[in-house]
């Protein structure tokens, strides 16, 4: 007798747990449901790998305007590197290369020149990065599935302690 009173406990216990459980997660899904997402799209980038002493940010669009058609409105994204320091860096590519439905068309430098411009990929080039500038690409944008999209950044240059990989940025 005491040993079934003692598997009705831990039964009883295990379910009071696990209810919890359901409703703690029925909780957090229910507050997770996503909102019917209007044109406006907004994105945010993956956690960059960060080197000790990289003396440069990742900078980009962040809230944009999608039309009927795909493309990103007011002449397309703004992908870019900005210098913290006021240390100059020689020989600096920033590049934007696709990794799911994105494809880009005229690509203008933001400090710099364009040296590879494909539909998939865009690099911005500048023989020496002075201390506090900028250097980016603003590209014209078609988002071939609007609800999911992304590219990954990649650095080089002379002088910095910075990892090529920067990560990505999408939805």
């Amino acid at each position: 007798m005491n040993r079934m009173r003692t598997s009705v406990a831990v039964l009883a216990t295990a379910g009071a747990l696990t209810a919890a459980q359901l409703g703690t997660a029925g909780a957090a899904s229910a507050s997770a449901k996503p909102e019917p997402k209007p044109r406006a799209a907004s994105a945010a980038p993956s956690a960059a790998p960060r080197t000790t002493g990289c003396p440069i940010d990742i900078v980009y669009t962040s809230r944009f305007q999608i039309d009927r058609n795909g493309w990103v409105t007011n002449g397309g994204l703004y992908f870019g590197l900005k210098n913290k320091s006021s240390k100059s860096f020689k020989k600096v590519s920033f590049t934007v290369t696709n990794v799911k439905n994105i494809r880009f068309g005229k690509a203008t430098p933001k400090g710099g020149k364009v040296t590879r411009k494909t539909s998939k990929t865009v690099t911005v080039y500048d023989k020496s990065l002075a201390g506090k500038a900028k250097l980016g690409v603003k590209v014209r944008t078609h988002l071939l599935n609007t609800r999911s999209y992304k590219v990954k950044f990649s650095v080089r240059g002379n002088g910095w302690n910075c990892a090529v990989d920067q990560g990505t940025w999408g939805a």
